[in-house]
């Protein structure tokens, strides 16, 4: 078992609901102190974007926030040396897209992201029967592959997903692009599906943007993902107590 689910089967076990908020890599000079920030307020993992020019899951704020990283020179060795040159008390997971590591090569990718603290990977666009490969090169170097499973999955499906999956499971709320959403959307009968065929922890994302929304969330999986909402602060130039203060109260929700 992966470092990462070790830690994370340990949080549900203490019955704490998970928080794992997103933010996109590299779109300041000091993007790093955002971890602190999240921290601070109550973060017991965080979501990292790698910046990616065609993100075909994202909506258009993380859409934005990439390629302003982008434009600043973002790439996957100037994110990862920024985040070798610390150590974080939370676990931290990327979240990009195949074609990065791809370019980089799968075996350097992987002993890359190992060397800068990442303990976890989410590759939406990285299908199960493609992804032995990459897996193999992770098995080396500690890093969980998280997979997803979508409102659409059928039940063989999210059984083969959930036996694969490592660091927990992935539920998506809904069959859209990342962004802010009204309702809760079916993240509760995902997360049903997922425990019908494993005990990994389920982990709720896509469109979770309040705490009233986080916390439903919570009622029904063991953690929730909250992203897009977080981005758009960070875009709109908020202070790290300002980031603190609103991962604070997604904490107290849950």
């Amino acid at each position: 078992m992966k470092s990462l689910e070790t830690s994370l089967r340990a949080l549900r076990d203490s019955g704490r609901t998970a928080l794992v908020p997103y933010f996109m890599a590299g779109l300041t000079d000091d993007w790093t102190a955002t971890i602190d920030a999240l921290v601070e307020g109550g973060a017991d993992a965080i979501e990292i974007g790698l910046p990616f020019s065609d993100p075909l899951m994202d909506g258009v704020v993380i859409q934005q926030a990439g390629t302003r990283a982008l434009e600043r020179g973002a790439n996957l060795d100037s994110i990862l040396d920024e985040l070798g040159k610390r150590r974080f008390s939370v676990p931290l997971i990327v979240m990009t897209y195949y074609n990065v590591l791809l370019h980089e090569g799968l075996a350097s990718a992987a002993a890359k992201l190992h060397r800068a603290g990442v303990v976890g990977a989410i590759i939406p666009d990285l299908t199960l029967e493609e992804s032995s490969e990459w897996r193999a090169h992770c098995d080396a170097n500690d890093i969980a592959t998280i997979l997803m499973v979508a409102p659409s999955t059928n039940d063989s499906r999210a059984a083969a997903l959930v036996a694969t999956t490592e660091g927990f499971a992935y539920a998506s709320a809904r069959m859209a692009v990342t962004g802010a959403a009204s309702d809760e959307g079916s993240g509760g009968e995902v997360v049903s599906m997922i425990r019908r065929h494993s005990d990994v922890p389920a982990y709720i994302g896509i469109g979770i943007t309040t705490p009233t929304q986080a916390a439903q969330a919570g009622q029904v999986a063991d953690g929730v993902i909250v992203g897009s909402v977080l981005v758009k602060l960070l875009m709109d130039g908020a202070s790290s107590a300002e980031v603190t203060a609103f991962v604070a109260s997604l904490r107290a929700a849950l």
